[in-house]
């Protein structure tokens, strides 16, 4: 009987763990974010190489799916700014991820037509934007 009672209640805690990590405060956009960061990080060390062409341009399109999704997402540090600052910092947002967009179109037709040396280059100039970007709207904090 005790083991029962003991087995049913650590179900029902692990049962509850994914409700916690679901709750841990991430919104959508640092869900689109992460997502971003999670397929642009290992790009660096495959452009170079020209056999790795189809999975960096799988790469790619997910970071582009996910940049065109967040479009339509508002920063957290932009929400938290007084009401009549918030659409002039939402349209600074939005030319820094369609900068992002058209980079990353770049990316996708060096990375198909073969010029790697073109995406290498291409890649650093995305990681300015990226690094410009964070620096205005990323909320200070939370890292991942």
């Amino acid at each position: 009987m005790k083991i029962r009672i003991l087995l049913c209640s650590l179900a029902f805690a692990l049962s509850a763990i994914p409700g916690l990590r679901a709750d841990d405060g991430d919104t959508e956009l640092q869900m689109k974010m992460q997502k971003m960061s999670e397929n642009f990080r290992p790009l660096r060390n495959q452009l170079a190489d020209a056999t790795k062409n189809a999975d960096s341009l799988a790469k790619v399109a997910t970071i582009k799916e996910n940049a065109t999704a967040a479009l339509k997402l508002t920063p957290i540090k932009i929400a938290a700014m007084p009401a009549a600052d918030q659409p002039k910092a939402l349209e600074g947002f939005k030319a820094e991820l369609q900068k992002l967009i058209t980079k990353l179109d770049d990316l996708t037709a060096a990375l198909k037509a073969g010029k790697n040396d073109e995406a290498t280059k291409i890649y650093a100039d995305l990681g300015a934007i990226q690094k410009e970007g964070h620096t205005e709207y990323k909320a200070s904090g939370k890292k991942k």
